[in-house]
């Protein structure tokens, strides 16, 4: 296989500190600005200030030490398995929490985003631990805040390493962000990466970021379906489009590079296979491009494995997020290698499980060990 540049600098140890990471990608967005399209006017509008606005988060920035990651003490009498959820409001403003709207075990109100939100943090939680035993973000009952109406038009929701923000969009191309619950699960497993492998998120490994968040989005929703591998969409970001937008979500992670394909957004541009890699300094070294790879590596895995993708390939990719063993730079072949290792151990060596992975990594150029490219 022909080895692509990596844009991460694996001799250096440190990592990225927590930062915003947003669900719609930075090229998306520099497209829409640049539409001079009267129905998207808006839009275009929107799409501009979204982009001065999220700007001073993008480029990643070095450290030698290790960030501290934000605390809350546990709450008193607080007991494993049992969600708390804060929902707020900017009532369109960009300061964030807001207006404390809905709180743990309140009803709902007649704000269909507080609601969509409140529920979506409820869903999030119940997977990681029904699934994987995990007591939110941080495995301690972690109070899951989130923060609705967040500035004019605002077109992106993201994760900023203390609770999660929505927009409204624009109405002209996207809708409100609180509609998907895999965009929440996504943002919302950005929290687990910083806390488990803190995944540098630039090149291959800030793609590997942004590929665990797209599992467990996309494992949250079908989850809340109670939907089997091969019943699933694998849609991430349904239903954000409006009307006037020719294509399905942000991204597929069955089908990489075919989840829009519009006349005035152009075509999703994410790759599917290694040979497409693209090599680029935008998008923190192509994170939102780049992961398709193995976004695609796991929906195969779990498609052959079969039944509800959390019972058994989610497992795989929990226990290889958690295992200690992936370096803040691993690429693709060292993530590869370890969620063998992780099927293996759990399944067996010979098992259907560890078969499909090593499946699914050669299916999309990931050389593994033992395998035709593999050491």
């Amino acid at each position: 296989m022909n080895r692509l540049r990596d844009l991460s600098d694996p001799a250096r140890d440190d990592v990225t500190p927590p930062r915003r990471r947003s669900i719609v990608p930075p090229y998306l967005l520099s497209r829409i600005a640049e539409i001079d399209d009267p129905r998207f006017t808006g839009a275009a509008e929107a799409a501009r200030r979204s982009l001065l606005h999220d700007g001073p988060f993008r480029e990643p920035r070095r450290s030698d030490v290790r960030p501290v990651l934000p605390h809350r003490e546990a709450r008193p009498g607080a007991s494993r398995g049992v969600v708390h959820r804060v929902i707020s409001d900017a009532e369109s403003a960009e300061v964030l929490p807001g207006r404390t709207v809905r709180v743990e075990g309140e009803p709902p109100t007649s704000d269909v985003a507080v609601n969509e939100a409140y529920d979506g943090l409820g869903d999030t939680y119940e997977l990681f631990w029904k699934a994987f035993g995990r007591d939110s973000i941080d495995d301690a009952g972690l109070t899951l805040d989130a923060t609705v109406h967040f500035g004019r038009d605002y077109d992106n929701a993201f994760w900023d390493g203390e609770r999660m923000v929505f927009g409204d969009g624009d109405g002209e191309v996207f809708q409100r962000f609180t509609l998907s619950l895999s965009v929440i699960g996504h943002e919302l497993a950005h929290g687990v990466t910083e806390r488990t492998a803190n995944l540098r998120y630039e090149g291959q490994s800030g793609a590997l970021n942004e590929h665990v968040s797209d599992v467990f989005g996309a494992l949250v929703e079908q989850y809340a379906l109670r939907q089997t591998a091969e019943e699933a969409s694998w849609l991430i970001g349904a239903g954000l489009f409006t009307a006037e937008v020719e294509g399905a979500a942000l991204r597929s992670m069955k089908a990489p590079g075919t989840a829009y394909d519009d006349d005035v957004l152009g075509r999703d541009p994410q790759p599917a296979h290694m040979d497409d890699f693209i090599v680029t300094t935008d998008d923190n070294g192509g994170v939102h491009l780049n992961s398709g790879i193995p976004n695609r590596a796991f929906c195969l895995a779990a498609i052959e494995i079969g039944g509800p993708a959390w019972e058994r390939a989610g497992l795989i990719w929990y226990d290889t997020l958690t295992s200690g063993e992936l370096a803040v730079d691993a690429d693709f072949e060292r993530f590869a290698a370890v969620s063998i290792g992780a099927a293996e151990a759990r399944y067996g060596a010979d098992s259907r499980e560890a078969r499909a992975v090593v499946s699914g990594w050669t299916s999309v150029g990931i050389a593994v060990p033992g395998t035709r490219g593999g050491e």
